[in-house]
């Protein structure tokens, strides 16, 4: 796929788009062993791009693989100790990144990609993309702590909740099954919201993200996304649970009037004197003799 060459730079680690900008007009960026010039597209795949002489590294081909994270596995694509990631249970060479993050004992859907712009897109809370959990709770919930879940919860942080939607599914003994549909998801936010209410989470599995669904996957099996399922995240419109623009508020400023005349000072009578009525027009000031 084409695209601006300032932005194929700056992918490829060259500075700013500006930055890459300049050095296109200073004549040092060469496509295909043309000069280039400002505005012009390429494909990093199939062109050769090169910078002072310097071919750039060909970029990797996007790549989408939908993975059914177990529990006890971090999601990350490294580790800092000896357990287990999820990029270690997908064989796939290359980068790749998880898009919507679970706890280590949390298990469900996870998006690995190389695409930047897609886990932006995911992950930004502007958007507010739709995730979906299975959750088991110890204890069957009353439609006061429901209620309470869908306003928003004050957290121990001190911030609240988002909005979100919750109904019961299922009955399990003493407990319950709900589905939580969300658009933010802060570091285990469901567990904490549980424990807040009385209602004790057991299990965490989640179902979707936006548009992408589990499907049939089971614990630690993976697959590729069809060309469907990518052209739909990326064209997905923002859900319901969008953060709105913050409304811009308007500063008083004071009005410079530089025509405007200049005040007259008020009267002031000499001091030891108080000012005396004015005397209606057309009357004497002697005492009427009819």
């Amino acid at each position: 796929m084409q695209e601006r060459l300032q932005k194929i730079l700056a992918q490829a680690g060259y500075g700013s788009r500006r930055a890459c900008e300049e050095f296109i007009t200073a004549s040092r960026v060469r496509v295909n062993g043309q000069l280039a010039i400002l505005g012009q597209k390429a494909d990093p795949r199939k062109d050769k791009i090169s910078v002072d002489g310097k071919m750039i590294a060909k970029a990797e081909s996007l790549t989408y693989i939908a993975l059914y994270k177990p529990r006890n596995v971090l999601s990350a694509a490294e580790g800092t100790d000896d357990r287990q990631t999820v990029r270690d249970l997908i064989p796939v060479p290359g980068h790749l990144y998880p898009v919507g993050r679970l706890d280590f004992d949390s298990e469900g859907l996870i998006l690995m990609t190389n695409d930047g712009e897609l886990t932006n897109k995911l992950t930004h809370p502007r958007y507010g993309h739709e995730k979906e959990y299975r959750v088991l709770l110890a204890r069957r919930p009353d439609e006061e702590q429901l209620a309470t879940w869908r306003r928003g919860v004050v957290l121990e942080d001190g911030d609240k909740s988002a909005p979100a939607n919750v109904h019961i599914i299922s009955t399990s003994g003493k407990g319950a099954w709900i589905r939580v549909v969300m658009g933010e998801g802060k570091k285990r936010q469901i567990r904490e919201i549980g424990g807040l209410l009385g209602l004790p989470v057991v299990k965490i599995i989640r179902m979707r993200i936006g548009t992408l669904r589990i499907g049939t996957l089971k614990p630690r099996q993976w697959r590729y996304l069809t060309v469907e399922e990518i052209e739909a995240l990326k064209s997905e419109s923002k859900s319901e649970f969008a953060q709105a623009p913050r409304p811009r508020v308007k500063r008083f400023r004071p009005r410079e009037d530089t025509d405007a005349r200049p005040r007259k000072k008020p009267f002031e009578m000499p001091s030891g004197k108080s000012p005396s009525r004015p005397k209606p027009p057309g009357r004497s000031s002697k005492k009427s003799t009819y």
